[in-house]
């Protein structure tokens, strides 16, 4: 049931890493700052060893590992901005193992590698986001980037609720610190995402007023119960519910209540490092790599190929350019095996 010591070069976001060093496995990580290409051997140089695994964490960046369909050891990717990056799933194709965040896509992953090998890893919340003693200073707050520049949706829909709601409140900063201070905290997923602040709203103990989406949403929140939820986009039900939260401290208490008690229970780092782990484990005994190995499909390696093409022409770095170039040639017919 544990890692038995094996070492994972941890490549990108840091994520729940340390929480699988209680199931065994010994980490080391790689943080990627900028777009990298990183073959099996910078993976070896870095780690100063040969790893048991590599996992791809998440940076949203264009592919940082190059021949991964080649390295010869159990391979895996976190994917949690799928969608925003249409190319994931096909890049996910080359690891033996895909974990995606978004219930919705879970179905597109599978289509690329097989329903056993991946597996749906929700966001969840530090355990830095914690309930604090603080004074309700906002009525309605949202934390996060408003720019009409780079967030225009964002933007639009404040506008279009503060006309309604003249209390709202939009600040930057450390969302553990000001999201105890509101009475009710409002989250906004344009693109439909599930995203990191709604557990970590509901790790706060805040009351959470947050879209109606899909998902996985409400295969793990209940409207009403630890939760309030509005029609996305819709700036009046929106403020509909938001003054109906405001008039009823009761009902505020009782969803902060239960929506941190069902964060407590299944929605921290622990329980998605434990999950992971159990999903590694998994594929060590059902010897993935090897068979990865032994079934290099032309289909494959033709995608990829088209992949690192595209990227050799988009990157905007010379050098990055190509080494996405080289590996391109590599995946061509007659190119290395």
């Amino acid at each position: 049931m544990h890692g038995a010591g094996k070492l994972i070069a941890w490549v990108g976001g840091q994520f729940f890493m340390h929480g699988m060093e209680a199931h065994g496995f010994r980490t080391l990580r790689i943080p990627l700052t900028k777009p990298e290409a990183l073959t099996y051997a910078d993976i070896v140089e870095r780690c100063g060893q040969e790893p048991d695994a590599v996992v791809y964490t998440d940076r949203s960046l264009p592919p940082p590992l190059l021949g991964v369909e080649r390295f010869p050891c159990l391979t895996a990717f976190y994917c949690i901005d799928s969608h925003i990056h249409g190319w994931y799933p096909l890049y996910a194709g080359a690891f033996d193992l895909c974990a995606v965040s978004l219930r919705g896509h879970v179905e597109r992953f599978a289509d690329q590698l097989s329903p056993e090998r991946v597996l749906w890893l929700p966001a969840y919340a530090e355990e830095r986001y914690r309930p604090r003693d603080a004074d309700k200073i906002f009525d309605l707050l949202f934390v996060g980037t408003v720019d009409p520049e780079t967030t225009p949706q964002r933007c639009d829909f404040l506008e279009r609720l503060r006309a309604q709601v003249p209390s709202l409140a939009v600040r930057r900063g450390d969302f553990g610190e000001l999201m105890p201070q509101a009475r009710v905290v409002l989250n906004i997923a344009e693109r439909g995402d599930l995203n990191f602040r709604v557990f970590e709203s509901l790790a706060c103990g805040s009351c959470l007023l947050t879209p109606r989406i899909a998902n996985g949403q409400d295969e793990l929140f209940t409207d009403g119960e630890h939760l309030a939820l509005y029609e996305p986009d819709d700036a009046a039900d929106c403020a509909a519910k938001a003054r109906a939260l405001l008039a009823d401290e009761p009902l505020r208490l009782r969803l902060a209540a239960r929506g941190l008690a069902e964060v407590d229970a299944r929605h921290r780092e622990r329980h998605r490092a434990a999950a992971f782990a159990d999903f590694l484990r998994r594929g060590f005994e059902a010897g993935l790599s090897a068979t990865r190995l032994g079934e290099q499909g032309a289909e494959l390696r033709q995608a990829l190929r088209l992949l690192m093409l595209h990227w050799a022409e988009h990157s905007g770095d010379d050098a990055l350019s190509a080494r996405y170039l080289a590996e391109a040639r590599a995946l061509a017919p007659g190119g290395r095996s």
